[in-house]
């Protein structure tokens, strides 16, 4: 009967690690198969990333290029401007450069003569006024703005620059523009130049 007992404990024994082996292969199954799972998901995760980053780069790279080039292109374009800067403002000056050329000959011409007639010296003194006129226009245009006349007028260190002093003509001129030796021109609502003055003590 002892024998009997232990044949029985032993199929008992066989039968539950039969299923003990079994619960842990199906267990193991499914651990693997979760495992696979979660590895092929993650590996999909991974590849996602990857691509999303080389997709970054790219985007990174292209937009690094079109700013290096926009900011070549700028300053090429910053460079030329500041060569041809004066350009126009020189293009304007040529015609009035052909004008003093004339104005030099005819004033030559009329030097030469023995006795130039007065018609000959106004024409001349016309031809220098209508070339400094012409010049006043274009730097006009070009926004330069004589200031105006000071004489008179209280000194203001602000627009004025005072070369001398000199004794007031009379007491209400004391501190005030006597003469003004050098006008002063203004750019847009910048003073280029200060009018330079007299100024009565």
């Amino acid at each position: 009967m002892q024998e009997q007992e232990t044949t029985n404990n032993t199929d008992i024994n066989a039968e539950i690690n039969a299923e003990i082996t079994s619960v842990e292969e199906v267990l193991s199954d499914n651990t693997n198969t979760e495992q696979k799972e979660n590895l092929s998901k993650g590996n999909n995760i991974v590849e996602q990333l990857a691509a999303e980053l080389a997709e970054s780069k790219e985007k990174y790279l292209r937009l690094y290029a079109e700013f290096d080039n926009f900011r070549r292109r700028t300053t090429k374009e910053k460079n030329d401007l500041i060569v041809t800067a004066g350009e126009k403002i020189l293009v304007s000056m040529l015609p009035i450069l052909d004008d003093f050329e004339r104005s030099i000959k005819s004033i030559q011409k009329t030097i030469d003569k023995e006795n130039p007639t007065d018609t000959e010296i106004t024409a001349v003194k016309d031809g220098v006024g209508l070339i400094f006129n012409k010049m006043l226009r274009i730097l006009e245009q070009q926004g330069l703005k004589a200031m105006e006349n000071t004489v008179g007028q209280t000194f203001d260190i602000d627009k004025h620059e005072s070369i001398t002093q000199i004794p007031a003509p009379s007491e209400d001129m004391k501190g005030k523009v006597v003469d003004e030796v050098e006008k002063g021109y203004t750019l847009g609502e910048k003073i280029v130049r200060f009018t330079k003055v007299v100024v009565g003590s």
